[in-house]
């Protein structure tokens, strides 16, 4: 049955927030973006004229198809290739959702989607409806189907899996190209010392290649080894730039709200290093290289004003 143009309205004044929250939820634009439509598939067969409230029906639908989708990709990610890491976007794509908190803006940094790996379904479920979305605990009782009070305590276990690793300094977009300048200039220096001196004591590096661009297959930990590997990441070679289809143009940007290196050859974006900033220097490097993760940072790329590459280019 064809559905009304005002409910096509509805929906479509929804989504927006439905992608924020799936994304969060999945850690990839591509199966949020999926999750969505199969939400709009079921909004198109319903009976509209038992729905009070459009909003609530579509955020519990929304949440279950997601639900479901994270049962499966654990299951997947169990033989991944690799280590995982979140999908990267771009400041200013819709699906990073509300960032008028700073509860808002750390629940989609790289760092924070990939801590919430440690989560089980319905925790993360409700720790983003609570925090980024700001939805009471009666709400999201009603989404899950459990009472408010189990939903307070998985709110406060989730909060406690996360608490510890929440050290992220915010930065504005003219401060994150300086640091990114830095990082860049310092891996291309070819002294580790340059790059020991930005980094925090405990960094971690980690990248996501997907089985398709070579990455490391464990965090490395430690700056003076994150250094050292890194120096000999951004040593220029014919290989590389074959591994990953010609030699690249490095950029600055932001993604997810953290410092940004762009790679980008031709019109497709290669890679993208998020660096997480604390008040240590740089306490995470998550370098994202698999294609398959890309293809929503390559179109939003193409269709943005992102200046010039950064001087001293790899």
């Amino acid at each position: 049955m064809p559905v009304a143009v005002h409910e096509v309205e509805v929906f479509e004044s929804a989504r927006a927030r439905l992608e924020a929250i799936a994304y969060r939820l999945l850690g990839s634009a591509s199966d949020a973006e999926d999750a969505v439509q199969d939400t709009f598939l079921r909004w198109q067969s319903a009976d509209h004229e038992h729905i009070e409230t459009p909003e609530a029906w579509l955020t519990k639908v929304l949440t279950n198809l997601c639900l479901n989708r994270l049962t499966s990709a654990r299951a997947r990610r169990e033989t991944y290739v690799g280590q995982w890491l979140p999908e990267p976007v771009f400041a200013g794509d819709r699906m990073l959702g509300p960032s008028d908190t700073a509860e808002q803006r750390e629940s989609v940094s790289i760092a924070m989607l990939t801590l919430m790996e440690r989560l089980t379904a319905r925790e993360r479920v409700v720790y983003v409806l609570r925090e980024a979305f700001g939805y009471s605990h009666g709400e999201i009782a009603e989404v899950l189907d459990l009472t408010e009070a189990n939903c307070q305590q998985i709110h406060r276990r989730a909060k406690q899996h996360l608490a510890a690793d929440r050290r992220r300094v915010e930065v504005d977009a003219a401060a994150a190209r300086r640091i990114v300048e830095e990082f860049l200039a310092a891996a291309l220096s070819g002294r580790t010392d340059s790059l020991v001196k930005l980094l925090a004591e405990d960094v971690v590096s980690i990248g996501d290649g997907g089985g398709a661009v070579f990455s490391v297959p464990r965090p490395i930990t430690g700056a003076l080894r994150v250094a050292r590997f890194l120096r000999t990441l951004f040593t220029p070679s014919e290989a590389k730039w074959e591994m990953i289809g010609g030699r690249p143009d490095l950029y600055a940007t932001v993604a997810n709200g953290v410092p940004a290196l762009v790679m980008v050859v031709g019109e497709r974006v290669a890679g993208v290093f998020a660096l997480d900033v604390t008040a240590d220097g740089i306490a995470g490097v998550h370098a994202q290289a698999n294609p398959a993760k890309l293809a929503r940072a390559t179109s939003r790329w193409a269709a943005s004003e992102h200046g010039e590459p950064l001087a001293g280019t790899w």
